[in-house]
């Protein structure tokens, strides 16, 4: 006994010819935005730095202030490691750190051994707790208050002279009473000026804003820039990172141990609160604009035809006759007598309206298409309204009736 063998189903699986025409557009497309985003990354790759950097003409960069003080003769270094700021520290010079808070404990005190032995300005930008106590020791930290212009308060000469400045953030006290505390945020100042040995003495700043670019040309800010920076012919711009070696502890690994309560990150090193997109980088921001653009322009490729509508072919042509027989057929099943009597008049008054001379619109309106109809045939009044505007055939046979009545009536008036 044999089985029978069942045929095996037609494949409908694309073709690779109708892969890669499907695909293509979406590929082509694809390339172009990885060759535009790799170039766009290597023109930017030698101008993209980042917060209070002197290189950076962006809105929170200090490019600005960099090129007032080269303009008075002050040398500005970029320091981008400890051994780099603590090698330069020295009389003639001005430490700025932008961001104390992101060095290592380990880092702090060996760059408060530096310091205090060179007989400079040390400017710390908005250290944290930690990082306050261990550069600075002794100096608490009031809570974070909102950057705004504010008036000095103060004898320091160079406060003074600059007036009114976009001051504020983390605020300071200190018990030595040798200190200068100038523009109080809530009643405690937001700059600290500590005296050190001999010429050397150590600045606090609660808040960067009036170094950055957007800012230096409002309220003195410029002046204080100037004069907090430039007191020395050397300055010596420390950019601290998480990628120096001198990071890590004696045993290779990191050092995690960073001042928490200021953040551990450029935001709060900036001394102000970190906002979401501060804390991705740049280059992420742009990658995820283009992707998203893409995905976009994705969509309204495969969203919509581009070009004419293809006008299809039907399968089967339906003659007319046989379409009104099958519609008749539908009413006849549903009893719709009502309904085929309303429109085989609809459609005699129609084209007897076209043949007396009355408009479309006033074809089914008894009182303009009967007059006009009367005056054609010999037919009266009562029975025109009864076959035209009449009510529905009661069974089948009258219906029927109706139907030749019609045809009749247009036969007469087209022969009249």
């Amino acid at each position: 006994m044999t089985t029978a063998t069942a045929p095996s189903p037609t494949s409908t699986a694309p073709t690779p010819h109708q892969v890669w025409k499907r695909a293509r557009g979406l590929l082509i497309a694809l390339l172009i935005l990885v060759i535009a985003g790799v170039t766009f990354a290597a023109v930017r790759s030698g101008t993209n730095y980042g917060h209070l950097d002197p290189r950076s003409a962006d809105a929170k960069g200090s490019r600005a202030a960099a090129e007032l003080l080269k303009a008075r003769g002050i040398s500005v270094t970029v320091a981008t490691t400890l051994d780099e700021a603590t090698t330069a520290a020295g009389p003639g010079t001005t430490l700025l750190v932008t961001g104390p808070n992101l060095l290592t404990p380990a880092q702090q005190r060996r760059l408060h051994e530096a310091t205090t032995a060179s007989t400079g300005r040390t400017v710390l930008i908005a250290p944290g707790p930690a990082a306050a106590s261990r550069l600075s020791p002794g100096v608490r930290t009031e809570p974070h208050r909102p950057v705004s212009p504010l008036p000095p308060s103060c004898a320091f000469p160079a406060a003074r002279s600059a007036g009114t400045a976009d001051m504020g953030g983390v605020r300071y006290t200190a018990p030595d009473s040798t200190a200068i505390a100038c523009y109080p945020s809530d009643g405690t100042p937001s700059l600290l000026i500590l005296k050190g040995r001999g010429d050397s003495d150590t600045v606090l700043l609660g808040s960067p804003d009036f170094l950055h670019n957007e800012r230096l040309d409002q309220q003195g800010n410029a002046s204080l820039a100037l004069q907090l920076l430039g007191s020395r012919p050397h300055l010596v711009w420390y950019l601290p990172s998480l990628a120096d070696p001198s990071a890590t502890s004696d045993d290779g690994s990191p050092d995690n141990n960073n001042d928490t309560n200021a953040g551990d990150n450029s935001g709060e090193a900036a001394g102000e609160e970190s906002d979401f997109l501060d804390l991705i980088p740049s280059g992420w921001l742009w990658g995820t604009l283009q992707l998203t653009l893409a995905a976009v322009l994705a969509a309204i490729w495969r969203g919509r035809r581009l070009g004419p509508l293809v006008v299809e072919r039907l399968p089967v042509s339906i003659r007319a006759s046989e379409s009104a027989e099958g519609r008749a057929g539908l009413y006849r099943k549903a009893n719709a007598r009502e309904r085929a009597a309303e429109s085989l008049r609809v459609a005699a008054r129609t084209r007897i309206a076209r043949l007396v001379g009355v408009t479309a619109r006033e074809a089914h309106t008894s009182d303009v298409l009967l007059p006009a109809v009367s005056a054609r045939i010999t037919t009266t009044g009562d029975d025109l309204s009864t076959l035209l505007f009449g009510p529905a055939p009661t069974d089948d046979a009258a219906l029927v009736l109706l139907a030749e009545h019609l045809d009749t009536l247009e036969r007469e008036v087209r022969t009249s």
